[in-house]
This record gives structure tokens, C-alpha cells and sequence, in this order.
């Protein structure tokens, strides 16, 4: 079982930056990969960036790609989420989760933690 616990999120005005983390518990191994996903109201959840945990090897979302990065501490078992430049339409529910994997993708991930709200203001 794998447990995460999200952190960091907030309120920012355009153009603003945060950094999102997620500290993961339980049976991690390198052959994991974890993920950070968004649901906006009223839209579907959508997978923004993630990394495999062994390689380290990230994955972005077209809409996030040169303004958001995914890292980890390996010692701590967290993983971040840093994200600049963001924009109103950034503004959702963040969540961290994990999933068994081979190489990075961003589907069908299946522990999840409670989520982090991030409001971004124009």
C-alpha cells in the first residue's frame, strides 16, 4: 500500500509560481512512476507531469511543458511539482499518485492522495 500526502498548494496571481510536494509512504520501488493530475470544476481529471522514480525520467502535459517541472528527493520519497508562470485557467485540484510501471506515463495510476487546491487570479 502507498499513501500521499500533497502539500504546498495556495492561492497566486498570474505569472505567479508555486511549488507543489508530495511526500509518498508505504512500498515505494524504484519501479514506480508518480504523477501530479488536475481536475478543474465541471472538467475531467487531466495528467499535468510525471517521473520514473529509477530513472527519473519525466513526462508533461503539452500545456504545461516549459513552465512546469516535476522532480524528487529519492531520500525523502517526495516528490515536487514546480510550476511558474502560471496562468488563471492552472486553477484546480491538484493530486499525487502512483502507480507500478515499466517507463513514465501518465495513465492509469492507482493510489492517489486527497488532493491540493491552486488558484491561480488574473
Amino acid at each position: 500500500q502507498v499513501q500521499l500526502v500533497e502539500s504546498g498548494g495556495g492561492s497566486v496571481q498570474a505569472g505567479g509560481s508555486l511549488r507543489l510536494s508530495c511526500a509518498a509512504s508505504g512500498y515505494i520501488v524504484s519501479n514506480n512512476c508518480l504523477g501530479w493530475f488536475r481536475q478543474a470544476p465541471g472538467k475531467e481529471r487531466e495528467g499535468v507531469a510525471g517521473i520514473h522514480v529509477s530513472s527519473g525520467t519525466p513526462i508533461y502535459a503539452d500545456s504545461v511543458k516549459g513552465r512546469f517541472t516535476i522532480s524528487q528527493d529519492r531520500a525523502k520519497n517526495t516528490v515536487y511539482l514546480q510550476m511558474n508562470s502560471l496562468k488563471p485557467e492552472d486553477t484546480a485540484m491538484y493530486y499525487c499518485a502512483a502507480r507500478r510501471c515499466s517507463w513514465v506515463v501518465l495513465a492509469k495510476y492507482n493510489y492517489w492522495g486527497q488532493g491540493t487546491q491552486v488558484t491561480v487570479s488574473s
